[in-house]
C-alpha cells in the first residue's frame, strides 16, 4: 500500500529507459530530470551505456538498492524484474507503465496477480499497470504532457484512466486549475482510487493537505470503504467531485419486482455519491467546470446576482441557474437606486445588473462593492466580462483579481473573450485566479455543487426491531420470494403496520377468515408475481356470495396457490422497497404507489442504513411531492409514518442481509397512518 517510498523516494529507477523521448520509458525519464527531483536517477536498458546522459545498467541485478522502481518494459518481463527488485534491492514501491496484463485477458491477469503477491510479500506499494504514473511534488514520475505545475493548494486527482487524465489535464490547465498530485492507477492490481483516497483520509492535515479531490473511476470495488474515506474526508473540509463512468443502462440486469426493474447499480453509484457527499459529474467539461466552482469560497445560499455588460450570457445563464434550483432574485432595496445613478443611463440593477457594453471598470467595481456590502439579499455572484476587441480590458480583470481577495461573498468570473482578451486571461492566470469561459458552464456547476447534500451522518438512528425473529423467520425459509404468512411475520418483526389479512386456499375456510376482516374485501390471488396483469387482483367484494364467486375465478389463474383477502382501504397509493446490490449493500427505495410506480417511475434511492433525515430527503426531493404533501384540496400524507417505515425497512435489511428484493406496493397513505396493503419479499442465502 501507499508509503514514503512512493511518495518521497530517495532514488529512482527507470527499468527500460530510453533515448527515444517518443517511447513511454524515454519520456517518464525526461520528465524526471526536468523536473526537481532531489535524488539519484537510475537506468536499466540492455542494448545502451548511457541514456539521456545517465549511465545505463545493462539488467536490474547490477543496480545499487533502490526505493522505487518505474517500468516501463514489455508486460511477460515486468514479474521477473519486479521480483528482483523487490527482494535483492530493496524496492519498496513500483509504477508499472506497461499495458498488456487484466486488462488484455487471462494471461495478462495472471502476469498482474503474480506482481501483487511479489509486492504484497514485501510491504510494498504497487500503482498500475496500465497507467501513465504519479505527479507528486517531489517527481514527474508520469510519461505524458502536460505536466502542470503543483502546489499544494490544488487539486489532488486520482484517475483510473491515464488518458482521460490527461485530457482533464487539457481542460482544467488554462482555466486556471492548479494541481497537487496526480495518480493514474491504471488496473489497480493492487492500490486503486479507494486505498488513495483512504491514504489521503488517514494521513489529512488541515494546513498543508489539498483540500479539492477529483477522481475519475471506471469501477468501484470498495464502495463501503470510498463512503467512509470520502464522507471523512469533505467533513475535515474538502471537496470532491467525481465522475463514474459506465453508466449506461445496456449493463443492467432484468428483474422481476419493482425494485429490482428500478434499481439498478448506476442508481447504487449514485446514492453511494450523495450519502458521501461526492458532486457527481457526467463528463470531463462539467469535472472541470465544477473543480474551477471548488477553487472559489463556498456559496452559502441560492440567490446570485448577475453582473454583466452583456445582455444575452446573463439571460442564459439565469435561464441555466434557475433549471438548477438556483436564483437571480429581483434587487430592489434602499441601496439600489444610489447605484443606478452611478452606472450609465440605460443601466439596469433590477439583477441582471447590466451596466452595458460601455461599462467601465471603476463601474464594474463599484458594483461588486454594492453587491457585497449593501444586497444582503444576495449570497454570491457571476461577473460576465468580455471583450468584441476594441479596448484591452486588463483594468477590468484586475478589479475582480483584487475583489477576489476581498470580498466576502464568492465571485464566480466569466471570462468569455479567450481569443480576444487572450492577453489579459492569461495576465489574469498569473495572479493564481481561475475562469470560466461560458456560463451555461457555470450554471450548471454551481446547480451540481448546491444540490449536492451534505455528508450522511456516521451512525444512522434506525429503529429497534425484533431481531431475533428476523433472524428465526429467515433460517426457516428457503431461498426465492417467500410465502404471505412469512412477509406478515417479517413486518410485524419489523414494526411495519400493515392491513389486516387473511390466506386461504379453501372456500370454506374463505368465507369464515372473512368475517373476522369485515366486508368490503379486497382479494389477490397467490403464487403469479404480477397480480394485476393476470387478473389477480379484485376490489370492493361485499358479500359472502362475491366472494365465493371471486374466490373460483382466482383459483383458475395458472400458478395460483391461494387467495389473500384483507379490508377494502383508501389512501394515497406509496411504494416502499428494499433491493440488494453487490458490494454496496441495499438500496432502499420510496415513490409514489400502485400503477404510478410503472408509468411516472419517479422513485428515489439512498443507501442503508438509512437515516430519518435521509428519508425525509428521498420523500421531499420526489417530483410527485405536492401530492403527499397534499394539493388542492387534497389532504397530504403523514410524511413521519412514511420515514418510519423506510426506517424499519432498512433496519430490516440490516439484520436480514439474505433480502435480495422487498416491494412494499402499495402503501396506502392518509394524514393520519400509512399501513402495507401489498408486500412481496425476495431472499437469496
Amino acid at each position: 500500500m501507499i508509503n514514503k517510498q512512493l511518495l518521497n523516494p530517495k532514488n529512482i529507477v527507470v527499468i527500460g529507459g530510453s533515448n527515444n523521448v517518443h517511447k513511454p520509458g524515454g519520456k517518464v525519464l525526461k520528465n524526471l530530470l526536468a523536473g526537481n527531483f532531489k535524488g539519484e536517477i537510475y537506468v536499466t536498458n540492455l542494448k545502451e551505456n548511457e541514456v539521456q546522459g545517465i549511465k545505463s545498467y545493462k539488467k536490474p541485478e547490477d543496480l545499487p538498492q533502490v526505493d522505487l522502481a518505474i517500468i516501463a518494459i514489455a508486460a511477460p518481463y515486468c514479474p521477473a524484474v519486479v521480483e528482483v527488485l523487490a527482494q535483492q534491492k530493496n524496492t519498496r514501491a513500483f509504477i508499472i507503465l506497461s499495458a498488456g496484463f487484466s486488462e488484455v485477458g487471462i494471461e495478462g491477469k495472471l502476469l498482474e496477480t503474480k506482481i501483487v503477491e511479489t509486492v504484497n510479500s514485501v510491504n510494498g506499494a504497487l500503482i498500475g499497470p496500465n497507467g501513465i504514473g504519479v505527479l507528486t511534488p517531489n517527481y514527474n514520475g508520469v510519461f505524458t504532457e502536460p505536466i502542470p505545475k503543483l502546489s499544494p493548494q490544488g487539486i489532488d486527482f486520482i484517475s483510473g484512466s491515464g488518458a482521460t487524465a490527461v485530457f482533464i489535464l487539457e481542460s482544467g490547465i488554462p482555466q486556471g486549475l492548479s494541481f497537487s498530485t496526480i495518480f493514474s492507477v491504471g488496473n489497480s492490481a493492487q492500490i486503486g482510487v479507494e486505498e488513495v483516497l483512504k491514504y489521503m483520509d488517514e494521513n489529512f492535515d488541515s494546513e498543508a493537505s489539498s483540500k479539492i479531490k477529483l477522481l475519475y473511476m471506471e469501477r468501484i470495488d470498495k464502495p463501503k470503504m470510498f463512503l467512509k474515506h470520502a464522507s471523512s474526508l469533505i467533513r475535515k473540509g474538502c471537496k470532491i467531485a467525481a465522475i463514474k463512468a459506465g453508466s449506461s443502462s445496456a449493463g443492467s440486469r432484468a428483474a422481476s419486482s419493482h425494485t429490482g426493474a428500478l434499481a439498478s447499480s448506476d442508481t447504487a453509484v449514485d446514492a453511494l455519491f450523495r450519502k458521501a457527499g461526492v458532486v457527481r459529474c457526467s463528463g470531463r467539461e462539467e469535472l472541470v467546470s465544477v473543480a474551477s466552482v471548488f477553487m472559489y469560497p463556498e456559496l452559502k445560499g441560492k440567490n446570485i446576482a448577475v453582473i454583466t455588460h452583456a445582455g444575452g450570457p446573463a439571460v442564459m445563464l439565469t435561464d441555466e441557474l434557475s433549471r438548477n434550483g438556483l436564483q437571480v432574485p429581483q434587487i430592489k432595496n434602499e441601496y439600489s437606486r444610489f447605484l443606478l445613478d452611478e452606472l450609465f443611463p440605460g443601466s439596469s440593477v433590477a439583477n441582471p445588473i447590466d451596466f452595458l457594453a460601455t461599462g467601465t471598470a471603476e463601474q464594474l467595481d463599484t458594483i461588486i462593492n454594492y453587491v457585497d456590502n449593501k444586497f444582503d439579499e444576495i449570497d454570491g455572484m457571476a461577473v460576465v466580462f468580455g471583450t468584441p476587441g476594441l479596448v484591452k480590458v486588463f483594468d477590468a480583470y484586475e478589479v475582480i483579481h483584487k475583489r477576489l481577495q476581498t470580498s466576502q461573498k464568492p465571485i464566480f468570473p466569466i471570462l468569455p473573450s479567450t481569443k480576444t482578451a487572450k492577453a489579459e486571461i492569461d495576465e489574469f492566470l498569473k495572479k493564481g485566479n481561475s475562469f470560466f469561459a461560458d456560463e451555461v458552464v457555470l450554471g450548471r456547476a454551481l446547480g451540481k455543487v448546491y444540490n449536492t447534500p451534505k455528508p450522511a451522518e456516521e451512525a444512522a438512528d434506525l429503529p429497534l426491531i425484533d431481531v431475533a425473529a428476523v433472524r428465526k423467520i429467515i433460517h426457516a425459509s428457503e431461498n426465492g420470494y417467500l410465502p404471505p404468512e412469512s412477509v406478515q411475520q417479517l413486518l410485524d418483526a419489523a414494526g411495519i403496520s400493515r392491513a389486516k389479512e387473511a390466506v386461504s386456499s379453501d372456500v370454506k375456510e374463505a368465507c369464515l377468515l372473512a368475517k373476522e376482516i369485515t366486508y368490503p374485501l379486497v382479494m389477490k390471488v397467490v403464487g403469479p408475481v404480477h397480480k394485476s396483469d393476470v387478473g389477480g387482483v379484485i376490489l370492493n367484494v361485499k358479500t359472502e356470495e362475491d366472494l365465493k364467486i371471486h374466490f373460483e375465478k382466482l383459483m383458475q389463474i395458472p400458478n395460483a396457490e391461494a387467495v389473500l383477502m384483507q379490508p377494502m382501504l383508501s389512501g394515497t397509493e406509496l411504494f416502499a422497497g428494499a433491493k440488494y446490490e453487490k458490494n454496496f449493500g441495499h438500496l432502499i427505495l420510496a415513490g409514489l404507489g400502485g400503477i404510478f410506480i410503472e408509468v411516472l417511475k419517479d422513485v428515489n434511492s439512498e443507501l442503508s442504513p438509512l437515516s430519518s433525515k435521509m428519508a425525509f430527503r428521498m420523500i421531499r426531493s420526489l417530483k410527485s411531492y405536492k401530492i403527499i404533501e397534499g394539493v388542492r384540496g387534497q389532504a397530504g400524507i403523514n410524511e413521519v409514518q412514511f420515514v418510519d417505515i423506510l426506517s424499519r425497512i432498512s433496519a430490516l435489511v440490516e439484520a436480514a442481509p439474505e433480502i435480495q428484493e422487498m416491494d412494499l406496493n402499495p402503501l396506502l397513505g392518509t394524514a393520519e397512518t400509512v399501513i402495507a396493503v401489498d408486500a412481496r419479499i425476495r431472499v437469496e442465502k
